[in-house]
């Protein structure tokens, strides 16, 4: 059986992996020169930029995924537990230096009592229901493609439903809110809804289960960066026999009818049913006319692309008037910076937060989108942990400015040569670190600068509407209401990626790699697959960052006027 997946991202890196595992002749396209997808890695003048994803969360599931293989999360990765988990700095009452507070992982009830006394028993509360959803979604939801709903009715489901129920109908922001007075809280609760695509006024407060990622089981970080995590997947694929093409561009999914003759002449796949559909695949054809061949064919890209574009309009699951209906969440102007001179007002993962919280989100995802001004944005210095990523005496810095999903913003360009809007953005957000962090110099250190816009996600990575994360996790575009992993008209045409269940992420990714396998496999469960039996203990290479010395008891609570 052969099998092609479309996009040496994450999710089709490890869809390769898995499916060659299971017997496949598997063959991964990508259209660009590169592997990695949206978790690429640029570098210049001795800096190595991350293009994308930056935050290391849910070990549970790159462990699992690494065990699928016979090694580990630990043995393939030199994984540093952060401290802070990250730094938040707010909008000043005044022009200057903002407040910040530093949250620290399974201590953050310290800045929380600072932030609002007397909060810290809400706050334990918050996280025990946070870890109840958070546990119960890996056994019990994230696993499974919804084939078969029935399965989710388990008792330990059943018995957390009158919990868990309510959180779909009210909001993560209404959750916080009845929790927490406090805005600054708030917005420290509130912040994980952009890492689903979305702001917490639409996300389900269900996802509050975000915070215990954060504020109970930690964040890690890749020494080298996320490319080492690409890194490690690629030698899973390549141990296991994936064959990886850069720069070929699928330009069409190719298909025959479905007639019986595939059934006679392979074998009905298990996990895709046992009736006919319009179609089946038969490969792919590539931007230079010729065919590879496949019996199955995984998108692992953008699934708007691929329903739009490469299949024709009467075997789209998904048409353009679905996808009129849906939410693509944010889009970004992301900006890579190399510094001359240390940063150390900065931690490793940096929140700038602005006062006004839900006009910043109503302007970047509401119906008259515009750029916010001023933003809420993300700053990332992997130098502070990984002196690796920039020469001696250097800081690496990735700033994400979530704004509206629209191309029409522009692409970003080296050295300030990128569009007018998106340069514009990086400006602002340098100005504002400058003031709030108190780097007044920081424009002036700038050695390397890069920026990537709305139109570079569009044009390089086929993503709906410019989006920089996927279509966001609102109530109907979650779990089952979310685009399924496999064509309702082609049979062997199944999905991988953000654009699919479970979601947006590096995790999420992961699972829906997995999801395939198990669709493949005619797998129901609505757990992940079992493991094999592990071999000889091996010493796990996971620790604190030995670049950061113990915080002193001034700085236990990370609390800075």
């Amino acid at each position: 059986m052969r099998a092609a997946v479309i996009g040496a991202g994450i999710a089709g890196l490890a869809t390769a992996a898995l499916l060659a595992r299971d017997g496949y002749d598997v063959e991964v396209l990508e259209q660009q020169h590169r592997i990695g997808g949206r978790a690429a890695t640029w570098q210049q003048d001795g800096f190595t930029f991350d293009l994308g994803p930056s935050w290391y969360l849910m070990p549970e599931v790159f462990d699992h995924f690494f065990r699928l293989f016979g090694t580990s999360a630990e043995v393939e990765l030199d994984l540093v537990r952060l401290d802070p988990a990250y730094r938040v700095f707010f909008e000043p009452a005044v022009a200057g230096a903002a407040p910040r507070v530093d949250v620290r992982t399974g201590a953050a009830e310290q800045a929380f009592e600072v932030l609002e006394p007397g909060s810290a028993p809400r706050l334990r509360e918050h996280l025990e229901s946070a870890r109840e959803a958070y546990d119960l979604a890996l056994r019990r939801f994230l696993y499974t493609s919804f084939e078969r709903p029935t399965r989710l009715l388990h008792p330990e489901v059943l018995r957390a439903a009158p919990r868990l129920a309510p959180l779909l109908g009210r909001s993560l922001e209404g959750l916080v809110a009845r929790r927490f007075r406090d805005p600054r809280a708030r917005q420290v609760l509130g912040y994980p809804a952009v890492f689903l695509g979305t702001s917490p006024e639409r996300a389900p407060a269900l996802y509050h289960l975000m915070s215990h990622a954060d504020l109970d089981v930690g964040v890690l970080y890749p020494r080298g960066g996320f490319g080492a995590v690409i890194d490690a997947i690629v030698r899973v694929a390549e141990r296991a026999g994936v064959r990886i093409r850069t720069g070929e561009q699928v330009t069409a999914v190719r298909t025959a009818p479905d007639d019986g003759a595939r059934g006679a002449r392979t074998g009905r796949l298990p996990g895709l049913g046992s009736g006919h559909r319009a179609a089946r695949v038969v490969g792919v054809e590539l931007a230079d006319g010729s065919l590879v061949t496949a019996d199955v064919v995984v998108g692992a890209g953008d699934l708007h692309h691929l329903e739009t574009r490469l299949l024709p309009d009467e075997l789209a699951t998904y048409p353009q008037s679905w996808w009129d209906r849906r939410d693509p969440g944010p889009g970004a102007v992301l900006v890579h910076l190399g510094v001359r001179g240390r940063v150390p007002q900065l931690a490793h993962h940096s929140m700038f937060f602005t006062r006004d919280w839900r006009a910043n989100f109503d302007a970047v995802l509401g119906a008259s989108a515009r750029v916010p001004d001023p933003a809420s944005f993300y700053v990332c210095t992997p130098s502070r942990t990984d002196p690796g990523t920039a020469p001696a005496d250097h800081e690496n810095l990735f700033v994400l400015v979530p704004v509206p999903a629209d191309p029409g913003l522009g692409a970003g360009g080296i050295a300030g040569t990128g569009d007018p809007v998106v340069e514009r953005v990086a400006d602002a957000a340098i100005a504002t670190i400058s003031t709030w962090a108190g780097v007044p110099d920081l424009a002036e250190r700038v050695v390397v600068r890069r920026t990537v816009g709305p139109g570079d996600f569009a044009r390089d990575l086929h993503s709906w509407r410019g989006g920089a994360l996927g279509p966001a996790h609102t109530l109907r575009q979650s779990a089952f209401l979310r685009g399924r992993n496999a064509s309702a008209h082609v049979a062997g045409l199944l999905y991988a990626g953000g654009s699919t269940i479970p979601g947006i992420g590096l995790p999420m990714c992961l699972i829906s790699a997995e999801l395939v396998a198990k669709r493949l496999r005619g797998d129901r469960s609505s757990g992940p697959l079992p493991e094999p039996r592990p071999g000889p203990a091996r010493p796990g290479r996971t620790r604190p960052d030995p670049a950061r010395p113990d915080p002193t008891p001034a700085d236990a609570a990370g609390v800075h006027p």
